[in-house]
């Protein structure tokens, strides 16, 4: 009897953890991508630029993959692609807003040429493989969001993306809940669904909140206002820039990433701003602090972020005077709140007034939409996704609340397998999954072992040792000379660094008594009593680099 294809559903990243979305549809020979997003590296990456998905269980099946299919434009669901396409090349497909996105992104690395991007609207569809996908229109923080029914050969698979449940929108209409609910009736085999605000109760406040805030901010306000906001929340700008004009404002932009999205949304009709509003940031001298608004990135406390320049007084634009208003349009992302009142300090030091209660909303459903969407979807198996493990969980909890079997709710991890059969799904092995850390131009080059030296350097400094023997006695001839590099200074502690030496001495004597002659022995003999020393010394264990060169 012929064996049945399974549909496999693989997360290779964004569960358990803050970004780098990506999950696997497969089913035969093809296989379609869902998002391929980044993050930003936490503390202990130290010199990381940014963090990808593992993409070798895709090499490994690079014949199969057929495209990667977006959901919306936020960096951790489209930050990676640049990366994906140099080892897969693979038509992209997306809305209007997240291709002109995404566009930027290939301009940078050179690939725009060389990929084929299909802008699909809203409630429109298309196939791929044995995969038809569907765009239905969501709501989220940043335009053209869209959820995804996946028609399988098994059944159809829903994947909300990002959303919430906004009834009054800054654009376009609520989500379609009403096509989720014909789906739904029809059966729908397996929903995957957001997780990120999984843990709060209620419902997600409208965008429309944040409007009616800015105005009688604005309103109010005598001095200049300076607003720090996610660059792509267009929404927010778009709001930012309403208030702003019916206050008799000029408008100017800071921060490369504000610049590059607000021109991709004005260009496409997604940002409206009124003739003579936006002026150069350089104009901003020529009018009076009541007449200026400065839209800007930073609300992460970003070192190099333009308000980050600006507390700090590095922006070679904009100074922080005696009297500004800054207002941060954002909630610290877990891990940022440090940073953020790094920046926040700095600016009130400088005489700034700091709005940034109230002045934000999630673009992620709480738990009451999140039950909503289960109970239109009614699905047949249901899997939490995006967020931590606790996010998931409590997700998890939700369906079953609302009369889910256990059994039938999947919580996974990154490289976890899910196969769907006709009568059942299980979970069904792994494959390889975790993360690729990007370092300048260098990509999967830096790994957990440069990562550990790295952090013992940052945390316990290095100790050079210098010495010159001879290729035929294996005497010592010059050294051993001792270099300190963010372990102590050395003119402070010379009688230290003569301990070394002496130490360095004896360890090279004992070698030579022992007739060991091989760098191996001698820089392992060298490591280990110097190591020793120290410790007893200083208790610390800075790294130890001996560096023996030999002469005739």
């Amino acid at each position: 009897m012929a064996k049945k294809t399974k549909l496999k559903i693989i997360p290779l990243g964004g569960l358990g953890e803050v970004g780098k979305n990506l999950t696997v549809f497969e089913y035969g020979n093809d296989i379609v991508l869902l998002d391929c997003g980044m993050a930003f590296p936490d503390e202990e990456m130290l010199g990381i630029d940014l963090v990808i998905p593992d993409f070798a269980y895709l090499v490994k099946n690079k014949d199969k993959v057929r495209a990667i299919v977006l959901t919306h434009g936020h960096e951790d669901h489209i930050g990676a692609i640049p990366y994906l396409l140099k080892e897969i090349n693979v038509p992209v497909y997306g809305t209007n807003l997240t291709l002109g996105l995404v566009q930027n992104k290939l301009k940078e690395h050179n690939l725009l040429s060389s990929t084929k991007l299909i802008r699909v609207n809203p409630g429109g569809s298309f196939k791929v493989g044995v995969f038809t996908f569907e765009y239905i229109r969501s709501n989220h923080s940043i335009a053209d969001a869209v959820a995804v029914a996946i028609h399988t050969p098994l059944g159809v698979v829903v994947h909300t993306g990002d959303f919430k449940i906004d009834a009054t929108p800054i654009e376009g209409e609520m989500i379609d809940l009403t096509r989720i609910g014909e789906l739904g009736k029809k059966g729908i085999l397996a929903l995957m669904s957001d997780s990120t605000n999984a843990e709060r109760p209620g419902f997600t406040r409208s965008e429309r909140t944040v409007g009616i805030k800015f105005d009688d901010v604005f309103r109010s306000a005598k001095q200049r206002i300076i607003v720090a906001t996610f660059a792509s929340n267009v929404h927010r700008v778009q709001q930012i820039i309403n208030a702003a004009h019916k206050t008799n404002r000029k408008v100017a932009v800071s921060g490369r990433s504000m610049l590059n999205v607000m021109e991709v949304a004005i260009n496409l009709g997604h940002l409206k701003v009124p003739e003579g509003l936006l002026i150069d940031i350089d104009m901003v001298k020529k009018y009076r602090p009541n007449q200026i608004v400065i839209i800007t990135t930073g609300s992460q406390g970003e070192a190099m972020s333009a308000l980050y320049r600006m507390a700090f007084s590095d922006h070679r634009k904009v100074e922080i005077v005696k009297g500004d208003l800054v207002v941060i349009s954002a909630n610290p992302i877990p891990g940022n709140e440090k940073n953020v009142g790094t920046v926040v300090n700095e600016l009130m030091k400088k005489g700034a007034d700091i709005i940034r209660d109230d002045i934000h909303v999630s673009g992620h459903a709480c738990q009451e939409e999140l039950k909503m969407m289960l109970a239109i979807a009614k699905p047949r198996y249901f899997i939490p996704v995006h967020g931590e493990y606790s996010f998931l969980k409590t997700h998890a909890d939700l369906a079953r609340m609302l009369g889910m079997d256990k059994k039938d709710i999947f919580i996974m991890e990154n490289g976890n397998v899910l196969e769907i059969g006709a009568d059942d799904a299980r979970m069904s092995g792994t494959v390889p999954s975790g993360m690729t850390l990007i370092d300048g131009l260098g990509v999967g080059d830096v790994g957990n072992i440069v990562l550990r030296d790295r952090k013992h350097l940052a945390e316990d400094g290095l100790i050079v040792v210098v010495v010159t023997i001879s290729s035929s006695t294996g005497q010592v001839i010059a050294g051993p000379d001792i270099i300190s590099r963010g372990f102590v200074y050395v003119r402070e502690a010379e009688d230290l660094m003569e301990n070394i030496r002496t130490v360095a001495r004896e360890a090279l004597d004992q070698c030579q008594k022992n007739h060991l002659r091989d760098w191996t022995s001698l820089k392992g003999a060298l490591k280990t009593k110097i190591s020793e020393r120290l410790f007893q010394e200083t208790k610390r264990k800075p790294m130890i680099l001996p560096v023996i060169m030999e002469v005739e």
